[in-house]
């Protein structure tokens, strides 16, 4: 039955089923595999994906979507960007560049990374644009071009995928000494030409559909910000012609930004339907009589089997609306969130694969609601199994364990609160570890070299047995404690070698998780993740981690920090059900993550760190519901970290992120230390910290660990002078920004070399200041 119904697609997963671009990209940094090859594997990618797409019955297929590091990083390139630091000649940015920019340069100590942060709320990173007040642009790459054309090759049509100039503005940052107050978005009239003359190629090419990008429509904007929409827009599709743009906005509903997005001039419009659900009939009520609803019913950011029955019932109210001809069925956002494909998951459990959808069956997903909704009688076999898999799901005795949910409606007030207050506890610490001034310690985790990775796999593989692989990784241990023990680092970490994943290896061990073998999804440039899944009521049947932390202790007189994930790291970094709130699961989570720290402590563990890297990036788009989130969060963390007495210390880490807008929140965790990524912002991101006048102790970062980049002993040194510059020096701890599992031995081994001696220099500097100014304890000297 023909219809005139569109299926569309945001954008797909690049890394391949295998993780190819990673290995690829990863070779070719190692100098293992030439440029030509690495632009083949992602020439081999990209033929895939697309065919694959049309062959699932998308209609609009994205091009441009694929990168070799990150779509934020690509247009930078594109619109000729580059910071200077970098040197760049000025002419086609190249795939070098493209690298220094996001990995730094190595032999160069000014040519540092750019910052990364977190895409909105998932657990993607971007590379941070950087702005000056003489930044120019340019066209500068031909990656979009490039990549339309060689789909075209393959005689596929595709739809090119931009970042849009108002989102690419609003999330840079301002890197200017000279001008550091400068408004980004003085640089509108420089920016917006480029991307008017990428609209007129695209469109000299071809290009039916052009898709731009705008999620910042999802969240709150000041007035100035929304009032460049209409002018961008109306400039872009004049630019664009022939083609169509389509713009899409994705992660949240729209709220204040709802008139601006509808009075926007282009063919269609793009709407997340499930994180905007409670917009939708609005939205049909008011839309332009012009224009085509692209509608987000395909949850491109979780992988639970979507509900055709709600899904059509909204796809109908949208076509009764709207007409047949005004609709597209498409995916929420880009797929590339999800996993790429449930065909090779051969040992997930068959009763809980049949409710899961990933990259390609989400896309055979929104193929069969668009034949549904049309009313093509050829899916209706379809539609009745899929609505046997949602029953299934509903009814299934694997996802109930009523202890664990009478423990959670247990839960006291007094199990959130430690049994003294922090002064109180600072002083039992203290006494306790004996720790000189500027304590050094590390985030956690020691390289994961490929003899430990593949001791891992041939255990799984029943090639190593239980018992050969635990001596393997004693040995491990021993020889990262022997080594701390010689640079003299203060606070140890036993490596983490038993671990695959921060959050997988957690969920292996609860009960209410289930994992995949090839379900990875990108996390930033090479580094892949595969989430857990979180199907059911969790529990922690036995401990976790005493084992290894206990034998590390053994093998040293200097304290032993115990690792532990939190609640909210978990659960962000996971698949989460999407059948309770997520405040309850996260209490289930806390409930578990608490009996490994109490038994952690009986085991003489003396400081246990529980790290939160991902609570910012749960936190909602909208300021409005900030509170709400915040209060079930916080609280999940005081739950899993107060069991213990007070000279056991808590530690957290928080990985790159703005901390200004929830210090108090931050605060209110009453972590005893919190180690946070400070070194690529120069210890900017300290300052949230200062002005909060934070009270309990901070290791802010002072060695970039996602770098190949060795640190100068004055690099470190000068940072850890702007921290004690800034913060009560007794409260300051040294580390590196983050874990180092993905760096190597013959990078950390001299980095934390040099962090300790830079640590040394400040104490040595300190004794001399506090001799010269005895009486006021300040450790300064007046």
């Amino acid at each position: 039955m023909k219809s005139d119904i569109i299926s569309n697609n945001l954008g797909y997963p690049r890394i391949g089923e295998l993780r190819e671009l990673k290995k690829a990209t990863e070779s070719y940094w190692q100098g293992q595999l030439s440029q030509e090859e690495l632009l083949k594997t992602g020439a081999d990618l990209r033929s895939k994906n697309w065919k694959k797409q049309k062959e699932a019955g998308i209609d609009l297929i994205p091009s441009n979507d694929f990168s070799f590091y990150d779509q934020m990083l690509d247009l930078t390139c594109l619109v000729g960007n580059v910071p200077p630091r970098f040197e760049w000649d000025g002419n086609r940015v190249d795939l070098d560049t493209f690298f220094h920019i996001a990995r730094g340069q190595i032999g160069k100590a000014k040519a540092f990374a750019s910052e990364m942060t977190k895409w909105f709320d998932t657990n993607y990173h971007y590379i941070t644009p950087e702005f000056q007040a003489d930044t120019n642009f340019k066209l500068a790459s031909t990656k979009v071009f490039d990549q339309f054309k060689e789909a075209l090759d393959l005689g596929i049509k595709t739809k090119p995928v931009l970042i849009g100039p108002i989102t690419y503005l609003f999330l840079g940052k301002v890197k200017d000494d000279n001008n550091p107050d400068f408004n980004r978005f003085e640089l509108f009239d420089k920016l917006i030409p480029v991307y008017a003359e990428v609209l007129k190629q695209l469109a000299a090419l071809g290009a039916e559909w052009i898709q731009i990008d705008e999620p910042v429509l999802a969240l709150d904007l000041p007035f100035e910000v929304k009032s460049l929409f209409l002018l961008t827009y109306n400039t872009l599709v004049e630019a664009a012609g022939s083609s169509n743009i389509l713009l899409a906005s994705y992660f949240g509903d729209l709220r204040y930004n709802f008139d601006t997005f509808l009075s926007l001039p282009v063919k269609a419009l793009h709407f997340d339907a499930l994180r905007g659900a409670k917009e939708v009939d609005r939205l049909l009520s008011s839309f332009p009589s012009d224009k085509i609803l692209s509608l987000g019913v395909v949850d491109g950011r979780n992988i639970w089997k979507n509900d055709f029955k709600k899904s059509l019932d909204l796809l109908k109210k949208a076509k009764d609306a709207l007409g047949e001809k005004r609709v597209m069925v498409a995916s929420s956002c880009s797929l590339m969130h999800s996993p790429v494909t449930l065909l090779s998951e051969q040992k997930l459990s068959e009763e809980i694969k049949n409710w899961l959808a990933f990259a390609d069956q989400k896309l055979g997903e929104i193929n069969a609601l668009r034949g549904l909704l049309a009313g093509n009688d050829v899916y209706d076999p379809i539609f009745k199994e899929n609505q046997q898999a949602i029953a299934s799901r509903v009814s299934s005795k694997r996802i109930h364990n009523d202890a664990v949910k009478q423990r959670a409606s247990a839960v006291k007030e007094s199990d959130y609160h430690r049994p003294s207050p922090f002064t109180e506890r600072q002083k039992c610490q203290h006494a306790k570890l004996n720790l000189p001034l500027f304590p050094t310690t590390t985030i956690g985790s020691f390289p994961q070299t490929k003899e430990v990775r593949s001791m891992r796999a041939q255990n799984r593989k029943g090639i190593l047995s239980d018992a050969d692989y635990d001596k393997l990784l004693e040995q491990e241990i021993a020889t990262s404690v022997a080594f701390q023990e010689e640079i003299d680092i203060d606070m140890l970490v036993h490596g983490e070698f038993e671990r695959n994943d921060m959050v997988e290896y957690f969920g292996e061990q609860l009960e209410g998780f289930t994992f995949t073998k090839f379900g990875w999804v990108q996390s930033y440039g090479t580094r892949c993740v595969k989430p857990p899944i979180i199907y059911g009521d969790v529990s922690r049947p036995a401990p976790m981690t005493v084992r290894w932390s206990k034998y590390a202790q053994s093998l040293t007189k200097r304290p032993m920090k115990g690792m532990l994930t939190g609640p909210i790291t978990i659960l962000q970094w996971s698949f989460v059900r999407d059948d309770q709130p997520r405040s309850e699961t996260a209490k289930q989570i806390a409930l578990a993550i608490r009996d490994e720290v109490v038994d952690l402590e009986t085991a003489g563990i003396a400081a246990i760190q529980i790290d939160e890297a991902a609570i910012r990036e749960g936190l909602p788009l909208r300021r409005d519901d900030w509170a709400h989130y915040l209060e079930w969060a916080v609280r999940a963390f005081r739950l899993c970290a107060s069991g213990v007495k007070n000279d056991t210390q808590i530690h957290t880490h928080m990985c790159y992120s703005e901390f200004n807008d929830i210090i108090d929140s931050i605060a209110d965790m009453d972590a005893d230390v919190i180690s946070i990524e400070t070194s690529r912002s120069d210890m900017e991101l300290l300052d949230a910290f200062v002005e909060f006048k934070y009270p309990n102790e901070i290791g802010p970062g002072v060695y970039d660990i996602h770098s190949p980049r060795i640190p100068e002993v004055s690099e470190m040194e000068n940072l850890l002078k702007k921290a004690d510059s800034l913060l009560s020096r007794r409260n300051i701890w040294v580390n590196p920004d983050c874990g180092l599992k993905t760096r190597g031995w013959k990078e950390v081994k001299p980095s934390l070399g040099k962090m300790v001696i830079a640590a040394k220099k400040l104490r040595e500097e300190s004794s001399e200041e506090e001799a010269s100014c005895p009486s006021c304890g300040c450790g300064r000297n007046h």
